[in-house]
């Protein structure tokens, strides 16, 4: 063969060289004898043992997730580098969220805390008053008070109890008791107390007391309840969301924009902001789909808690539970001789109490303390460490910058100098494959948004079961948020419709209930009893059949309670007329 037809081979060899040089990509000539000593030195700062470790840059070609380039890493020391990579991804993800967990957790912790000593301090404020004014004859009748404290408390606890038929028990075992105070020369059977106890609505011995109390009691426990439950939703919420395991699309990504750069013996390299947020995006891709539940779970959150510290003040409801039964008492007291009047031409006259007559003068408790109620100004401190109002800014000042945290998520640990280059280094930092700028476009928002993402091969036709699941949960407790907005309990909507705890908030307002807001007193339907509502209470023994109300007494005063209600009236002279409560008491 004649060899001068053959072209020079030394010069195309200067040739390629010089090509290499121009691209940033080393020659293998010049790959395969470099030092692996800083990748070993990283190697060995993370714990690992370097006793796979080249020396000197090898052959990539076993090279499963990182380019099959001249590498300083063995097949062992690759895979030991994956299993670091999903570590770090999840530790970042931890550490991010913590500002999450940690408001979640705490602030619950708190409201719980204060909520329950609200409760606490209240019936520890009306045994006080009402020992101190009514002596033996209150802490006789003790359990009627106790009851409703122990209703309250398993309503806000998350009991299936409706706060209406709560109320609304308590009030007909009050009128019962009262009743039979202010009538001491009289012997009651049960049946007739339970006369009058079924009939109050008609009577309204306590005035318009029982209504007001609802309403601000129902309001005030509806929204202290949804928001406890909230907060704690919210906080399992987050563990279960935080809580992953990357899948091997992820692995493969997160190792190729950490991990790779060590293998190519330039582990300060860190990767380019964009190929970043990508391998985060499609790593995270089922977490970016939480964020529009998970905004409306804020904002609801969030008004809630305005709500708390306005109209539906826990603090003001609360502390007037014990005033306003005294002052139900009393309504009662002062007009007993029309009650009474309008009792017997219901129920028919009662009999005489053997060998009983009338108080004397002595037996009244003259040295009564005037109830009240705090001022605005005067909000009382718990052991909790704060009032209302100062909890509720606290809170309101974390939720802000919840909103759209999943889908900032990927942007927040790549902002991290330690995960990424920053965005201004964009020419100098690890593209996926060497040292340049990174190409490809940055991929939208969860899941769908992924089909396209150039790092992490995302399956957009199986969103995540449990992913979907907990936005199911932030649904749920979002509507129960909102619907306590407007003092509505969505557990008892369907029986307590258009009462003060389902029927929404009409602006039902009173000055002496919320200080600030104007007088407002809309039409009001009262709600039907219905018992059946709240089967976890044991139902009151006694026999409902023998109601007088409805059939001729022996005195053939009345045919029915609607002739019984246009019935005029004729006073009693016999009955005493007591006009403060300490004597009706004593």
């Amino acid at each position: 063969m004649d060899t001068r037809l053959s072209p020079p081979r030394f010069p195309l060899l200067v040739l390629l060289c010089a090509v290499c040089a121009l691209s940033g990509t080393r020659s293998p000539v010049a790959a395969a004898g470099r030092s692996c000593a800083d990748t070993r030195q990283v190697y060995a700062e993370k714990g690992y043992s370097t006793g796979t470790a080249p020396l000197t840059q090898i052959s990539g070609e076993h090279l499963r997730l990182c380019p099959q380039d001249y590498t300083c890493c063995s097949s062992q020391m690759e895979e030991t580098l994956a299993l670091q990579s999903e570590r770090d991804f999840i530790k970042a993800i931890e550490e991010n969220s913590q500002f999450l967990l940690t408001t979640f957790t705490q602030r619950h912790r708190r409201f719980d805390e204060f909520f329950r000593e609200l409760i606490e301090l209240s019936e520890k404020s009306m045994n006080q008053m009402f020992t101190k004014t009514y002596g033996r004859l209150f802490t006789q009748n003790a359990h009627v008070f106790q009851e409703l404290f122990v209703e309250l408390r398993r309503y806000y606890s998350g009991g299936s109890v409706s706060l209406s038929e709560v109320l609304s028990d308590f009030w007909s075992r009050l009128v019962e008791r009262v009743f039979s105070l202010v009538n001491p020369q009289y012997q009651f059977s049960e049946d007739y107390l339970e006369c009058v106890s079924k009939h109050a609505e008609q009577l309204q011995p306590f005035g318009d007391v029982p209504r007001r109390l609802r309403v601000q009691v129902s309001r005030a426990f509806i929204a202290a309840r949804a928001l406890s439950q909230g907060l704690a939703t919210g906080r399992d919420i987050v563990n279960k969301a935080t809580k992953l395991t990357a899948d091997s699309e992820c692995v493969r990504g997160l190792m190729r924009q950490w991990y790779c750069p060590l293998c190519r013996g330039m582990p300060s390299l860190r990767p380019c902001h964009s190929l970043c947020l990508n391998v985060m995006k499609g790593c995270l891709a089922n977490q970016g789909d939480l964020d529009t539940e998970w905004n409306n779970f804020i904002d609801a959150l969030y008004q809630v808690s305005e709500k708390l510290e306005g109209p539906f003040n826990m603090e003001l409801a609360a502390d007037s539970i014990s005033v306003k039964v005294s002052e139900a008492i009393m309504h009662m007291q002062e007009n007993s001789v029309s009650i009474s009047t309008k009792v017997f031409q219901g129920c028919g006259s009662p009999r005489p109490a053997p060998g009983r007559s009338k108080r004397s003068p002595k037996e009244s408790g003259g040295n009564r303390r005037p109830f009240r109620t705090y001022s605005p100004e005067e909000k009382p401190t718990t052991a909790a460490g704060t009032n209302l109002d100062r909890l509720v800014t606290e809170l309101k000042e974390r939720l802000r910058p919840m909103r759209g945290f999943w889908v900032s998520l990927p942007h927040t640990i790549c902002n991290d100098e330690k995960m990424a280059a920053d965005v201004t280094n964009e020419d100098r930092c690890w593209n996926g494959q060497t040292r340049g700028r990174y190409l490809p476009d940055v991929t939208g928002d969860g899941l769908v948004s992924q089909i396209n993402n150039p790092e992490v091969e995302v399956d957009i036709a199986r969103p995540d079961v449990r992913t979907r699941q907990l936005i199911m949960e932030l649904r749920v407790v979002t509507n129960k948020l909102r619907h306590a907005q407007s003092g509505q309990d969505m557990d008892f909507m369907d029986s307590e419709e258009g009462s003060g705890s389902a029927g929404g908030d009409q602006g039902e307002r009173y000055n002496d209930d919320w200080p600030g807001y104007g007088p407002y007193s809309p039409p009001y339907n009262k709600p039907p009893r219905s018992p059946a509502s709240n089967p976890a209470k044991p139902p009151r023994v006694r026999e409902r059949n023998g109601s007088k109300w409805n059939k001729n007494n022996s005195h053939g005063r009345i045919q029915s309670a609607t002739s019984q209600l246009s019935f005029s009236l004729v006073p009693l002279l016999s009955l005493p007329f007591m006009v403060t409560v300490a004597t009706m008491w004593r």
